[in-house]
């Protein structure tokens, strides 16, 4: 049958395998460096509330961290073996795609390992969140795509909607990367598959599997949508959307691989050999448009690269092969350098092995703040438990503890316990459906919050302490509302200002 033969040769498979276990390995050496970033405390939160769908995304990544929570418990480094596991998968399933376009295992490796030393997967696989998933589920759906494309066998469509389907219950923008397969798939000779039943029948898979999650975000006046639509709208006020162009050059791809996935794209689009692929381009040349319109972060377009990169590591051996003798050494090594000058660079600022508060880490955090936002956590519950417990016992018993973003909430709920903390309530995305606790509390710790807002809601509000980190590093929780406030005498009825205390980050 043709859907069912060897993926490789056994030697080029092992030799694949082989650069993911060795990164696998890398990111279990380094991925316990500092601490939980405030979005995997999220993660871990709804992982503890199992369900079809959360405020700000789909089920899928929380069960992940269930699984991570039962095998290894609150670990840090166990957390993230699934993510560095999935962009392990998407390294290896990135050679594979050179090796259906052509690619010797030369081709291969240089595809694999460009895919690899790019910016937002090396930072991917150093932290547990939804885009790990979503960038493994966009590689699998160009692979299925290519053997889609060379076999002719239209069963491939059902696995396509099975990748589109788990790729929806991860994260929403897939929907995107299934507009783009549409409409490339119209745009081009590979529109004779829209006569075939398995095509339809791949959608019907895509709707089965993503239909737990419709329903219940019908059920909760679409709030995802909500949702979304709050965030884009903060983005582009914050400017955090300006650049979408100029960060593909050097964060989702690469710079040293900037000639491969150019390569790729020319492939796709000019290249006789590529012509039988040209679905693969407009995959890419599709979501990048629709996100640049709709005004997108730049990288929600990071797991298109990888496509490229597989068909341009296809071309560039090609290339190199047919150069005279004398220089075909001379451009390898080259090859070879530009992509180890990658990887030093990108490990250099994208994985977390800087000494925290050194000129390393200042330099990461002027690239990214991601190692920042994982500083300080548990001194911040420290921080809260001190104040709590210096409470008469009777007060404490009626004591909340109100968080203004997920990060305090999570940490909270997570480093809380052990210190006699009760759970966080707070407003933001899915904790305020779960409401402010019974039964509702009449004195409140209050953090994530300015004086004038506490003071807005409760009558009385008094400093109680700051948030600090031993390291002096500047993030969030040190820049943005630092003091931490006893309150009491809410102003509004808990049920009537929780109604209106809702919000999205």
């Amino acid at each position: 049958m043709r859907m069912i033969r060897a993926i490789a040769p056994p030697g080029d498979l092992a030799v694949l395998a082989g650069l993911a276990l060795a990164r696998l390995a890398m990111h279990m050496l380094t991925n316990g460096q500092f601490g939980f970033h405030r979005d995997e405390l999220a993660v871990l939160d709804d992982a503890r509330r199992l369900a079809w769908g959360y405020v700000a995304y789909p089920p899928l990544t929380p069960a992940v961290a269930r699984m991570a929570l039962e095998l290894f418990g609150p670990s840090l480094v166990g957390l993230r073996f699934f993510a560095a596991l999935a962009q392990s998968a998407a390294m290896v399933v990135t050679g594979l795609m050179a090796y259906e376009l052509g690619g010797g295992r030369a081709a291969q490796v240089i595809a694999a390992a460009a895919a690899a030393i790019a910016p937002l997967a090396l930072v991917m696989g150093a932290m547990f969140q939804y885009i790990a998933f979503d960038y493994l589920w966009w590689v699998l759906g160009a692979y299925v795509m290519i053997r889609l494309l060379k076999s002719g066998d239209a069963r491939w469509w059902v696995v396509m909607g099975a990748v589109i389907g788990v790729g929806l219950m991860t994260k929403y923008t897939m929907l995107i990367y299934a507009v783009g397969v549409g409409a490339a798939v119209m745009l081009t000779p590979a529109r004779r598959h829209l006569r075939s039943a398995r095509l339809w029948a791949g959608m019907a898979v895509a709707l089965v599997i993503c239909l737990p999650n419709l329903i219940r975000q019908a059920q909760h006046d679409w709030v995802g949508l909500a949702f979304t639509s709050s965030i884009r709208e903060r983005d582009i006020a914050l400017g955090r959307t300006e650049g979408f162009f100029s960060q593909q050059l050097f964060a989702n791809a690469n710079p040293f691989t900037l000639p491969l996935w150019l390569a790729g794209l020319r492939y796709y689009f000019v290249a006789a050999a590529g012509r039988p692929y040209r679905v693969l381009g407009w995959m890419f040349v599709i979501p990048l448009a629709l996100f640049a319109l709709l005004r997108g972060r730049f990288y929600y377009m990071a797991p298109g690269y990888p496509m490229l990169l597989a068909a341009g590591a296809v071309a560039a051996v090609g290339w190199l092969n047919g150069r005279a003798r004398r220089w075909r050494r001379v451009l390898w090594t080259g090859q070879g350098a530009a992509l180890a000058a990658g990887a030093l660079m990108g490990g250099a600022l994208m994985l977390p092995i800087a000494p925290v508060g050194s000129d390393w880490f200042k330099a990461a955090g002027e690239v990214h703040d991601n190692f920042a936002e994982q500083v300080g956590w548990p001194e911040l519950v420290g921080t809260v438990a001190a104040i709590y417990h210096t409470l008469p016992e009777e007060e404490q018993a009626v004591t909340g503890i109100l968080a203004g973003n997920y990060g305090e909430a999570g940490a909270i709920n997570l480093y809380g316990p052990a210190l006699g903390l009760p759970m966080a309530i707070s407003g933001v995305n899915s904790y305020w459906g779960r409401g402010y606790g019974e039964p509702p509390s009449e004195t409140v710790i209050v953090l994530g919050f300015g004086l004038e807002q506490a003071q807005a809601l409760f009558r009385q509000c008094t400093v109680a302490g700051q948030i600090s980190n031993a390291y002096g590093v500047e993030n969030e929780e040190t820049r943005n509302s630092p003091l931490v406030f006893v309150c009491r005498e809410i102003r509004t009825p808990w049920p009537e200002f929780w109604e209106g205390f809702q919000y999205f980050a």
